[in-house]
């Protein structure tokens, strides 16, 4: 190949890499309670901000009955916050067995299950989306994790 026939081959292959390379998808991370409830909302759930002066904010959302809150986690000073956790408690199931949380942790991925401070069964789901975030897509799927999970905590704490 001569100098020519080579630099077009090598433009055309850097052109198809361009065409083939995905386009950029936003990033989203925890820093903008409003960006999150956005995607809450994109879900079909209701969706409200809570910030009150020294706390780091929350959103209360609902599913199928299911109530759950979206906290905001590693802020400074409740701004810039890098995580997330999704929570939800049931209070009308305090004589849930330890044996049943045990199981529920062993067989499950992804969130965890306890008894707070009152002795209501939980379920809480972290989400890391420090740095730059991760892909608005990827948020929205972990909002679909947590939905079948929520689902199926409710089942398993209230199951006979």
């Amino acid at each position: 190949m001569g100098p020519i026939t080579m630099r077009a081959a090598l433009t055309l292959a850097a052109t198809a890499l361009l065409w083939a390379s995905p386009a950029h998808a936003e990033l989203v991370n925890a820093a903008n309670p409003a960006t999150i409830k956005a995607i809450v909302e994109s879900q079909g759930w209701p969706a409200t901000i809570v910030a009150k002066e020294g706390d780091d904010p929350y959103i209360e959302s609902s599913r199928n009955g299911l109530k759950f809150l979206v906290l905001f986690m590693n802020c400074e000073e409740g701004q810039k916050c890098k995580t997330l956790q999704y929570y939800m408690g049931f209070s009308d199931a305090k004589d849930m067995p330890l044996e049943r949380f045990n199981q529920w942790n062993r067989e499950k991925r992804f969130a965890r299950a306890y008894k707070d401070d009152a002795g209501d069964p939980v379920l809480e789901m972290d989400v890391d989306l420090d740095f730059a975030g991760i892909p608005r897509e990827n948020v929205g799927e972990t909002f679909n994790t947590w939905a079948s999970l929520m689902d199926s905590f409710r089942d398993h704490v209230f199951e006979e």
